[in-house]
């Protein structure tokens, strides 16, 4: 039987390796504590669970849920929006539910490139965006992280002639896998690089909430960009509530971005499968139009279950952050123990740990003697692209007791 070619870029993944090296461990009898999937332990709350419930007995909820029917669930994510950002937002044009941000980011590639386009994609990166672009047949140009620019991709790098080429830009900040933030001032320069070459912009959002603490001067104007594409004097925003930007506020307008959010890790709503887009009209309605072709919209009582997420109360929200900044502190400190020196992340859920100079260039084989030999899975930075390699990601997906038996057996194989 012969396939289509697009699927060869799909063939190799690291992380399907790691499981097996992950079952391999077990069936040798290690005690797996996994770190490696940045899927969350916590419950989602008790008054979503009941939106849901409540749903179920109600037969109207049971058969198809076009797209019309979803506009109390894209109002409420637009309302979320300008409570959250100060951003004004159309949920009849410019939100649009999506099965978590993963499909957004794997589907828009098909409504924007034809064969041989370029995608330009952070490196590291999310592997999804990655995929979306080979399934569209497009080309990706991987925009270096490096923690010297403090894993932030400089555009002057970017060749002329794949620039001539390129139709879109993915962005992805809080960032999986190295946790680093983006400010403002980054933001308007990205969307007036995206305005001049006429490129979308994407924004992966999922990380917006897991943030700790005060991150300091995202909210300050574009007087202090150091990019020239940049004019001086730009806008400020009225009483944001997140301690990270939209790539909205950059680009207020619209023009050119869209932008991915998913219920799954601020409202621990991973396994339910709801999230959207925001943006831009017309690659609302492109992206749309993918969509149509590949699925209804998800069950009505998942919706039902979002909005009271989103409009409900928000302690959980806090709850959840501040039990992520303790789980982070903890494997911190722990490392820092042992004399593994990593920088504290100021979001996310992982730490991205710069391998010792033993392993600075095999991260796989890091990894899977890590978990063969302790029980412990990490997720090896080269799975997340080229630049990745030498890094390990570990997920605090756990609670501190056990995020320190885990650095008790990593000392143990390092040493």
């Amino acid at each position: 039987m012969q396939f289509a070619k697009r699927l060869q870029p799909l063939q190799s993944n690291v992380f399907a390796d790691m499981d097996r090296a992950k079952a391999i461990a077990l069936a040798a009898g290690q005690q797996l504590i996994d770190l490696s999937l940045g899927s969350s332990d916590l419950p989602a709350e008790a008054h979503v669970i009941e939106a849901i419930a409540q749903s179920l007995h109600d037969r109207s909820t049971h058969g198809y849920l076009l797209f019309n029917g979803t506009f109390g669930f894209r109002e409420a994510a637009a309302n979320w929006y300008e409570q959250k950002f100060g951003i004004k937002v159309d949920p009849q044009t410019e939100v649009l539910p999506l099965i978590g941000s993963q499909e957004g980011t794997a589907h828009l590639p098909l409504a924007l490139l034809n064969p041989g386009d370029f995608a330009l994609l952070l490196d590291p990166g999310y592997p999804s965006h990655a995929g979306g672009v080979y399934l569209a047949s497009g080309q990706i140009y991987p925009m270096a992280l490096r923690a010297e620019n403090a894993f932030l991709p400089v555009f002057a790098d970017i060749p002329a002639p794949v620039l001539a080429q390129s139709r879109m830009m993915v962005l992805s900040y809080p960032h999986n896998p190295t946790s680093a933030i983006a400010p403002l001032s980054f933001f308007q320069e990205a969307v007036a690089f995206c305005q001049q070459y006429n490129l979308a912009l994407v924004h992966d959002f999922p990380y917006v909430d897991l943030v700790f603490g005060e991150t300091g001067d995202w909210a300050m104007n574009s007087s202090q960009s150091p990019s020239p594409l940049i004019p001086r004097g730009g806008p400020e925003f009225p009483n944001p509530q997140s301690l990270v930007p939209s790539i909205l506020q950059a680009d207020p307008e619209k023009s050119v971005s869209i932008e991915f959010f998913t219920l799954s890790k601020s409202y621990n709503m991973g396994g339910f499968r709801i999230g959207y887009a925001i943006g831009n009209a017309e690659l609302i309605n492109a992206l749309r139009q993918v969509k149509a072709a590949v699925d209804f919209n998800q069950y009505r009582g998942i919706l039902n279950g979002a909005i009271a997420a989103l409009t409900g109360p928000q302690a959980g929200v806090k709850s959840a952050v501040a039990t992520f900044q303790q789980r982070r502190d903890a494997f911190i400190t722990a490392l820092h123990s042992i004399g593994w020196n990593v920088p504290t992340p100021k979001a996310t859920m992982y730490i991205w740990a710069k391998l010792p100079s033993a392993w600075s260039q095999n991260s796989i084989e890091f990894c899977t003697q890590l978990v063969k030999q302790t029980g412990v899975a990490a997720s090896p930075g080269a799975g997340f692209g080229k630049s990745g390699e030498g890094y390990v990601r570990f997920a605090l997906v756990h609670e501190p007791p056990l995020l320190e038996t885990a650095v008790e057996r990593i000392a143990q194989f390092l040493h």
